[in-house]
């Protein structure tokens, strides 16, 4: 997008929100970039260039308007929609792995010689994987400054700075002020500070219909991981040097988010989950348009437009449970997920609500007597044979892998059909296009809109749906009266 000069000028003179985060214009007279929908008159179209990332315009020597703050724009949605090796690597970077593992970490995930990341990114995002990293913790460390109490010495640590003095260099490099003036200038006084626990406001593309989003996690939840408490959903999280407890409430504008942190290095990975879980980063306005080409489908669109896909802070944890939910009720899942979690999860202390355990990792799964399950024979084979190839890594979930591959390792389980694999791959690969054709509750809606009900012919009609396909999953779910569909009162 960035290389189509007219289109991406055309956006900027027109102020138009819907590429916030799918590139950045920076002006070579000011040596400040913004996003395109920034407020401010805009500059000559022959004093801008356009750069594909935060990072990109950094690197260049530009700085963050103070305006329109476009460090904080909602993350591009191309790297959910791409299944190539760059979109995985930015999906593994916005994950906090540069952080937590280096470079060769963030190589040895993906297959990769580190030339090969620092070239491949360079080219696409004009910037290189810790440039991108860099320019993540800025915008987490900015966000924190804002909207927190917190001591800078804690936001520095919080957001993966190695020093002080790292910090306050970033900082001044990226939006030329001190954190002092940062915290100063913002629009709202910051919360008070309680001890381990950050408020924070997650940002998406608007138009977002919570509905289907809140009420799918909320109906789903499992007694001691989840819960929905006082108008937000709340949830245990498994992370990578401690545990926390998150709740997530949806606002007008914004995602009020509350975390509570054993350990602050966990924030950008918290974050970064908390987006996944909710498709913070998807394009509404393109996925919409696309669906609304079908004369079927635009009704549905037209009555509740920008739902989202429901995704999972855990990849591992959604497989598990997905097996847990073959065939049976929500409320039977549920049960059956409840009881691996008393037995075998790790307990939390929860002083605000009702949340216990962390839900069981693959390891703690992997030597479980199969006769303590109340499932058929065949599924606990099922069970036992995906938690045991997850805790000896002979299959891989999560931002990182590749999903044909993914689906294929699936497939070749016992008790794993199309299904079962479909459903992991939208949520818990966070394929925008997978599609469940044989789904009773996608079948009924077919035949109620007047689509072809039969899988294969209703996957055939759906191929003029992709890349969106997991989107018309939740329209089609949503003509339905389930739970699912519903915030709770």
């Amino acid at each position: 997008m960035h290389t189509e000069t007219e289109r991406c000028v055309r956006a900027v003179q027109s102020r138009d929100a819907r590429f916030d985060g799918v590139f950045f214009t920076a002006v070579r007279t000011t040596r400040v970039y913004c996003r395109p929908s920034c407020p401010a008159v805009p500059p000559k179209p022959e004093n801008m260039e356009f750069h594909p990332s935060a990072a990109a315009c950094q690197r260049a020597g530009f700085r963050a308007c103070k305006r329109c703050r476009p460090d904080t724009s909602p993350g591009s949605p191309e790297w959910n929609a791409r299944a190539d090796a760059v979109a995985r690597a930015m999906r593994l970077i916005q994950d906090g792995v540069v952080d937590r593992e280096g470079v060769p970490g963030l190589a040895r995930r993906l297959g990769w010689s580190t030339r090969q990341i620092e070239r491949q990114l360079l080219a696409e995002l004009g910037a290189g994987p810790l440039a991108l990293a860099r320019a993540q913790r800025a915008q987490t460390a900015r966000t924190l400054v804002e909207t927190t109490a917190l001591p800078f010495a804690e936001i520095a640590f919080a957001a993966g700075f190695s020093s002080i003095r790292s910090f306050n260099d970033t900082v001044r490099q990226v939006f030329a002020l001190t954190p002092g003036e940062l915290r100063a200038r913002a629009a709202r006084p910051a919360a008070p500070h309680t001890p381990g626990v950050i408020g924070l406001r997650l940002p998406f593309r608007a138009p977002l219909e919570p509905s289907n989003l809140f009420g799918h996690l909320a109906a789903t939840a499992v007694p001691g991981v989840e819960e929905w408490r006082d108008g937000a959903y709340r949830r245990t999280l498994a992370l990578p040097y401690g545990h926390g407890i998150v709740a997530l409430a949806p606002r007008p504008d914004h995602i009020a988010c509350r975390l509570s942190l054993t350990d602050p290095r966990d924030l950008t990975h918290a974050i970064s989950r908390c987006r996944r879980l909710l498709d913070l980063d998807a394009d509404p306005a393109a996925v919409d348009d696309r669906l609304r080409t079908d004369p079927l489908l635009a009704p549905l669109v037209d009555k509740a437009p920008g739902r989202r896909v429901p995704g999972t802070v855990d990849p591992a944890e959604f497989a598990v449970r997905a097996v847990l939910g073959q065939q049976v009720s929500t409320a039977a899942a549920r049960t059956h997920a409840a009881r691996l979690v008393t037995a075998h999860g790790v307990p939390v202390d929860d002083p605000e609500g009702g949340l216990t355990h962390l839900f069981p990792t693959p390891d703690a799964l992997a030597g479980l007597d199969p006769e303590t399950l109340a499932l058929p024979r065949s599924r606990r084979t099922t069970l036992l044979t995906l938690v045991r190839a997850l805790a000896d890594g002979d299959l891989a979930l999560g931002p990182g892998t590749d999903r044909t591959e993914t689906r294929a390792r699936l497939l070749a389980l016992p008790g794993f059909g199309p299904w079962t694999t479909e459903v992991i791959a939208m949520r818990a690969l966070g394929d925008p296009d997978a599609f469940l054709p044989g789904d009773l509750g996608v079948r009924r809606a077919a035949e109620h809109l007047g689509l072809p009900a039969t899988p294969a012919a209703l996957t055939a009609r759906s191929a003029h749906w992709a890349p969106w396909r997991a989107y018309a999953v939740q329209y089609l779910w949503a003509t339905d009266s389930h739970p699912i569909n519903h915030l709770p009162a």
